[in-house]
């Protein structure tokens, strides 16, 4: 999907959407924009959606929001710590049982990790 000629006019309209289903595809394309495609991207005003909406969303959309949480939070410098504020105070996915040599999908950590690997390996 992710290479389709339609993908960001699907990527608007499925984010929006009400369904959780096809939110979760929206959102799963927006954190993979942010991290691959930026411009043109808010991701300041994509922390505000997350952050007002993310912690009562069903599980699904949380999770996909979560990923663009942590996306925001590694590939944006800028709004790093703004985005571990939010996982910290949201604490969504802080408890997820997470496997030895693993990296929790709880968005400070998660962000914490992936920024560590990535300055080790500059």
């Amino acid at each position: 999907m992710k290479k389709s000629p339609h993908v960001e006019e699907l990527r608007v309209v499925w984010l929006a959407d009400p369904d959780p289903v096809v939110g979760s595809a929206g959102w799963a394309l927006t954190a993979d924009r942010v991290a691959k495609k930026p411009d043109g991207i808010d991701p300041a005003g994509l922390l505000d959606v997350i952050e007002a909406d993310m912690r009562d969303a069903p599980e699904r959309l949380q999770w996909a929001m979560n990923q663009c949480l942590a996306h925001i939070g590694i590939y944006h410098a800028e709004l790093r710590e703004r985005a571990v504020a939010i996982g910290e105070r949201l604490g969504v996915l802080r408890d997820y049982p997470t496997p030895p040599n693993c990296t929790s999908p709880f968005a400070p950590t998660w962000i914490a990790e992936i920024v560590r690997r990535r300055e080790a390996t500059a």
